[in-house]
């Protein structure tokens, strides 16, 4: 009986502590509102519903490249030293090989989840209006996690990572005027060198996290004010006939189980397949045989290849360049041209330029592998 007592007398004692905590942090956060807004969101429920989580997914994966990348950033030293301390990393430092394995692994599930994630939007049309600027800041962070890949590629100054810079760069390069110019502040001179990992470690490190963090606030705010979109099929169908489900915390536990399924793969694939380190940099050495960029720019390296064979000289990569502008122009624009929520002429010439892409960036991707 006195047991009972002091049992009911501490929990009500810890519950007005608990509640006292949080009157003093939403009189100053607002969190009431928060969770109003939380407690409102519904997630649509239907067929194509599993294309709502890749969002989230890729989302997790910034944060464990975010984490990881910390920890690196203990260890390692930009400049001359770059190598070296990869090296040390690598096969020195307790659990290191895996933590890089960590972050180099969730970079490339990160593009693929975004590649997703950005295909399912175009699919499921939820670029149409009120929705064009989540669609444009969305691709914003597309362009910024190749760039992300981009930079970190050449971190680790071995021979693969700077021979393939070395390729990527020759494509601003080929830019009449001042292809070179740009080539030369990018690089910090006239070729790639440990300068060049000093100023991509800078841009990798600072500049990008920061530029990303501030569009992927814009992006998240703006989903949480116009929700998920339904796809076409889903709008044609009654009002009283349409499911959903609560955010929270109905599809936030979902989510939640995806992130979980998510990181074991991770985790797996890291262990499995421990990311390798070549031999140091060399740039007095000739390119291995069948150097190319990383799988996400295949696509694009295979165009410049093929055009450049084609038609020799700067008139190839100049017409690759254009091919690769008024493509993305034409992605970018689509939510101005396919703008209402009717199934007509332009929506399906939207569904087209989509599904022409996606084959595209496939066919091109497996012809360049093909080829090496």
């Amino acid at each position: 009986m006195w047991r009972g007592s002091m049992a009911k007398s501490s929990s009500a004692g810890l519950s007005a502590l608990g509640a006292r905590v949080w009157n003093w942090c939403d009189e100053r956060l607002a969190l009431s509102s928060i969770w109003a807004i939380a407690e409102k969101k519904t997630v649509p429920l239907h067929r194509h519903t599993f294309w709502y989580f890749w969002g989230g997914i890729s989302l997790l994966l910034f944060i464990v490249q975010a984490i990881t990348g910390v920890l690196l950033l203990i260890y390692y030293r930009p400049g001359p030293e770059a190598y070296d301390s990869v090296r040390s990393i690598t096969y020195d430092i307790q659990f290191g090989w895996f933590v890089r394995s960590l972050h180099s692994w969730a970079a490339n599930l990160m593009v693929f989840a975004v590649f997703v994630h950005m295909f399912s939007v175009a699919f499921m049309k939820a670029y149409r209006r009120p929705r064009e600027f989540g669609w444009w800041t969305g691709l914003a962070l597309m362009g910024l996690v190749l760039v992300f890949g981009f930079s970190g590629y050449l971190l680790p100054w071995d021979e693969l990572s700077y021979f393939a810079t070395a390729v990527g760069l020759e494509i601003p390069r080929s830019l009449p005027g001042v292809g070179a110019l740009i080539a030369n502040i990018v690089q910090g001179g006239p070729e790639v060198s440990t300068v060049t990992v000093q100023r991509f470690f800078a841009l990798h490190v600072f500049v990008l996290p920061l530029v990303f963090m501030g569009i992927l606030g814009v992006h998240l705010a703006l989903i949480m004010k116009h929700g998920s979109a339904v796809p076409p099929s889903e709008e044609a169908r009654p009002e009283r006939e349409r499911r959903s489900i609560p955010f929270f915390p109905n599809f936030a536990t979902q989510d939640l189980v995806m992130w979980l399924i998510c990181f074991n793969v991770l985790c797996v694939m890291a262990f499995v397949f421990p990311w390798q380190l070549g031999k140091p940099a060399d740039p007095l050495a000739s390119a291995p045989e069948g150097i190319h960029p990383e799988w996400y720019f295949m696509s694009q390296f295979q165009v410049l290849k093929v055009l450049g064979e084609w038609i020799p000289g700067y008139l190839g990569e100049i017409l690759g360049i254009g091919l690769f502008t008024l493509g993305g122009v034409l992605w970018g624009l689509l939510p101005l041209y396919d703008n209402t929520s009717q199934s007509g002429v332009r929506a399906r010439h939207a569904t087209w330029l989509a599904l022409i892409a996606l084959i595209g960036l496939l066919a091109l991707t497996i012809w360049g592998y093909a080829g090496l």
